[in-house]
């Protein structure tokens, strides 16, 4: 299995985040302009480091995902805030052919992980999607899906609304799409999210998604 890691400014979470992957699952950190040296932290723990210079959420895990050459590839915030342990349990629905795009549902596992503003604004979208018949409850950073299934998709947003747009796009392809719950904890410390750490990232995020929903 890849692992694609959208990286910008996470060199004190990287350790814990890539020594924790089960065996067999290959790190791939997507360096977004990063100027903590996240991508020497990445090489010494054993990542394979490729760099996207176009800022935006969407351009760094869309690169991830061509520089990808495993049937099966995850993506997963370079945070800390989600256990890479939890990944085989992710899988799991594609490799007995129940789903072809998995995605967690987080679950908090203390108390402010997950700031009120984001938790509102990710209960709306999801909400939205379930309109369209998709059975989400979250529009979290952590999926998995085949490598040729995710590119024929399509996706076109760089930003913060790839996820969403993976997600529409997939129903409209008629796929069976999964969630499987998975802890959400403290970020690493030292590092600060760039959608839940701030009202500003949550809104920017917000006006992304809304924009690939219209």
């Amino acid at each position: 299995m890849d692992v694609v890691l959208p990286c910008l400014n996470e060199a004190a979470a990287l350790p814990g985040v890539l020594t924790a992957l089960p065996a067999g699952y290959r790190a791939i950190v997507v360096d977004n302009g990063s100027t903590d040296g996240s991508p020497d932290v990445a090489l010494a723990h054993g990542a394979t480091v490729v760099h996207e210079k176009r800022r935006g959420y969407g351009a760094a895990v869309h690169t991830g995902l061509e520089h990808a050459t495993a049937d099966v590839v995850c993506f997963l915030d370079a945070d800390g805030s989600l256990d890479p342990a939890e990944l085989p349990a992710l899988v799991a629905p594609l490799t007995r052919g129940e789903a072809r795009l998995s995605v967690g549902a987080r679950v908090p596992a203390a108390r402010g992980v997950w700031p009120w503003h984001a938790r509102a604004g990710n209960r709306v979208l999801a909400a939205l999607l379930r309109r369209r018949g998709l059975p989400v409850s979250d529009i979290g950073p952590i999926r998995a899906a085949r490598r040729t299934d995710l590119l024929e998709l399509g996706v076109v947003d760089r930003a913060f609304g790839y996820p969403l747009e993976v997600l529409i796009r997939a129903g409209e392809a008629g796929w069976a799409v999964r969630e499987v719950p998975v802890r959400y904890l403290p970020r690493a410390a030292g590092t600060k999210s760039k959608v839940s750490g701030s009202v500003k990232g949550t809104l920017r995020a917000i006006r992304d998604m809304a924009g690939v929903l219209r």
